[in-house]
């Protein structure tokens, strides 16, 4: 009998394992983030900015969509300053904030001078400008994503950037625009990550682990402040590529 249950408990381990592997790779490659629309204004002929000033992205509340899905979403709308309207403004001001802060880590992370400011560009420094506004903010919704997936539900975010050069006394020029868009990708749902049970034998466990794994994604940030976070990697990469054209960023360090 113990001999048994062992044998057992060994398949239930190996069968869950395989499932965890197999969520593994579907989540690694689950969230999308692309640049379109870029234009380029200026080659920027020997610029080489001591700094890189990054503006709070702008974002507007009517712009937002929220995810009205599930009890969590009837719940809080019964709460004082939980209505509609609030709610869109706290997303909007999360995701500018999360986008904003996380452009400049990035920068950062690449070896770059990059502050975070609203205060006008030093007269006497070169600097590179980055600003934008977010356009369209997507919740999504949360149930399709965990019980379908595959890009059913999905949020998304968008912003249109803008990138000017200061030379020390001169006036700020445009460089290059660009469209940036990221969101929570193709991650399959709980229905689909249960056929990885049946390839295994043990279609209980594997749903149970692909709820897991939806569970954990979600956590995450798989929401529209993930998604900015995902969106500030575009744009800080697109921001580089000038500075690698230009011979002031290693080519190394965009990734």
């Amino acid at each position: 009998m113990f001999t048994s249950l062992n044998t057992v408990s060994r398949k239930t381990i190996r069968s869950a394992s395989a499932a965890l592997a197999f969520s593994a790779m579907l989540l690694s490659g689950c969230a999308a983030a692309s640049v379109t629309n870029s234009t380029q204004y200026s080659t920027l002929a020997q610029a080489n900015p001591q700094t890189v000033y990054v503006y709070t992205f702008a974002s507007n509340p009517d712009a937002v969509k929220l995810d009205n899905s599930g009890l969590v979403h009837k719940l809080s709308t019964g709460f004082p300053g939980s209505s509609q309207a609030a709610q869109q403004t706290q997303e909007a001001v999360a995701a500018s904030e999360a986008l904003t802060d996380e452009v400049v880590a990035k920068l950062q992370a690449m070896g770059m001078r990059a502050i975070r400011t609203d205060a006008p560009p030093p007269a006497g420094q070169n600097v590179l400008i980055v600003e934008g506004a977010l356009g369209s903010i997507d919740a999504g919704n949360h149930r399709r994503r965990m019980l379908i997936g595959l890009g059913a539900g999905k949020s998304e975010v968008t912003a249109h950037v803008q990138v000017l050069y200061k030379p020390a006394g001169g006036m700020p020029q445009l460089v290059q625009t660009f469209d940036a868009d990221a969101n929570s990708g193709h991650m399959p749902g709980v229905a689909e990550t249960a056929g990885v049970g049946a390839a295994v034998g043990h279609v209980a466990t594997s749903a149970a682990v692909g709820g897991a794994a939806h569970v954990g994604a979600e956590h995450k940030g798989d929401s529209v402040t993930g998604d900015a976070k995902k969106l500030a990697d575009s744009v800080a990469k697109q921001v580089a590529q000038i500075g690698v054209a230009q011979g002031w960023v290693s080519g190394d360090v965009v990734k």
